[in-house]
C-alpha cells in the first residue's frame, strides 16, 4: 500500500483527488495549513501533518517515507495581486518539487491548468503543443502557471519523475471555498447582468479526479496532459445552465471595448461585484482545448458533459437555496429591453 502525499487537500479538486486514493488504498497523507477547514476530508482515512508549500522544512517534513506525491496546492484567483499569485505557484512548486525529487519520490503529479497552456488562436482549438502566446494579456494566473510549468519540468532532467495535468474549468459538487464553480453560483443569483464573446471548456471535477490518478499510473514522465470536455462559447453556456436551472440567461452582450470600460470604471468606483478588468479579458478569449492525448495515452473518458451542470446547479440549490433565484426567474426587464436592442443593431 504506497504512502501518497497530496498537498492543496482541502480544495475541490484536492479533495476529490484524495477520496479515490483512499478509495483504492492508498496509505493517503495531506499537507494542511494551521486553521484550514479541513471539512471536505470528514470521513476519510488520512494522516494530517501541518505544512504550508512556501515553508520548505514543513513540506520536506511531510515528504519523509513517501513514494507519490500529488501537488494541487495553489489559488485560482484571478484578482489576486500578481506578487502572491507568483509566490503561491511558482515558488510552491518549486518547494514541493524540489522536495520531492530530494525525497526520491517514485512518481509525482503536478495539478498545473489549460492557463500554462494559454488560449487556443480565434476558431482554432489548442492541445498540449500550443505556443506559449499569452503574456501579452499581462494576466498574473496565466503568466504564473506558465512560469511554474517551467520551473516544474527542469527537474525532470534532474531525475524528477513527474507527470502535470492542466485541467480546463472544473465544475461539479463540493467546491469549499466556491473557486471555479463560482460562475455557475453567480449565475444562479442573477449576478451576471451581461457577458463578452469567449469560448470556456468545462469538464466534471470527479473526472479531473480519475485523470490524476490514471497520469500517475500510465502518464509519460515529462508530459502534459489536457483534461477537458466539452468547448463552450458564452452564450451557449448560459443557455445550457438557463435550460438546466430554470433561471434566464444574461440578455446583454457586450463589445470587450465596452466591457473593460465598465469594468475600470467599476474598479475605481470600488464596486466589488463587478468583473474585473482581467477577469473580463481572461472571459474574452478563446480557451478551447482538445482531450485526445488524455483519452490516447491515459485511457481517460470524461463523463457526459450535461453531468457536471446538473452538479453544480443541484450543489448549490441544496446549500444556497435561500440566495439563489427560484426556477422560472427572468432577467430585469430594462436589461431584456437593452440586451434586445443591443441584438438589432447587431452589437
Amino acid at each position: 500500500m504506497p504512502r501518497t502525499l497530496v498537498t492543496g487537500a482541502t480544495g475541490f479538486i484536492g479533495s476529490h483527488v484524495v477520496g479515490l486514493l483512499v478509495q483504492r488504498g492508498d496509505d493517503v497523507r495531506v499537507t494542511v495549513r494551521p486553521g484550514s477547514r479541513t471539512q471536505p476530508l470528514s470521513g476519510l482515512e488520512v494522516e494530517h501533518v501541518q505544512a504550508d508549500v512556501l515553508d520548505r522544512r514543513s513540506v520536506r517534513r511531510a515528504m519523509r517515507g513517501v513514494e507519490r506525491v500529488f501537488h494541487l496546492a495553489g489559488t485560482t484567483d484571478l484578482r489576486a495581486p500578481r506578487a502572491r499569485v507568483f509566490s503561491i505557484q511558482v515558488e510552491g512548486v518549486r518547494i514541493v518539487l524540489e522536495e520531492a525529487l530530494r525525497a526520491g519520490v517514485e512518481r509525482a503529479v503536478y495539478t498545473s491548468s489549460v492557463a500554462a497552456i494559454g488560449p487556443a488562436r480565434p476558431g482554432e482549438t489548442a492541445d498540449e503543443t500550443n505556443p506559449w502566446q499569452a503574456g501579452r494579456y499581462s494576466i498574473p494566473y496565466l503568466d504564473a502557471k506558465h512560469d511554474a510549468e517551467t520551473v516544474a519540468l527542469r527537474l525532470v532532467p534532474r531525475g524528477l519523475p513527474l507527470v502535470l495535468v492542466n485541467p480546463a474549468l472544473v465544475l461539479g459538487p463540493g467546491d469549499p471555498g466556491r473557486s471555479s464553480t463560482v460562475l455557475v453560483r453567480r449565475f444562479l443569483r442573477r449576478q451576471i447582468p451581461a457577458y463578452v464573446d469567449g469560448t470556456v471548456n468545462i469538464v466534471g471535477v470527479q473526472d479531473v479526479a480519475r485523470g490524476h490518478l490514471l497520469a500517475a499510473d500510465r502518464g509519460t514522465v515529462g508530459e502534459r496532459y489536457i483534461l477537458g470536455n466539452r468547448n463552450f462559447t458564452t452564450h451557449r453556456l448560459f443557455a445550457d445552465l438557463g435550460r438546466l436551472s430554470g433561471v434566464e440567461p444574461p440578455a446583454l452582450r457586450l463589445p470587450l471595448p465596452v466591457a473593460l470600460a465598465m469594468a475600470t470604471a467599476g474598479q475605481r468606483w470600488r464596486a466589488d461585484e463587478l468583473p474585473t478588468p482581467i477577469e473580463v479579458r481572461a472571459a474574452s478569449l478563446n480557451w478551447s482545448f482538445s482531450n485526445a492525448k488524455a483519452r490516447r495515452e491515459l485511457a481517460w473518458r470524461p463523463s457526459p458533459h450535461e453531468d457536471c451542470l446538473e452538479e453544480t446547479i443541484a450543489w448549490y440549490r441544496d446549500r444556497d437555496a435561500g440566495a439563489l433565484a427560484p426556477a422560472g426567474t427572468r432577467q430585469p426587464l430594462a436589461l431584456r429591453l437593452v440586451g434586445g436592442a443591443a441584438r438589432r443593431a447587431r452589437l
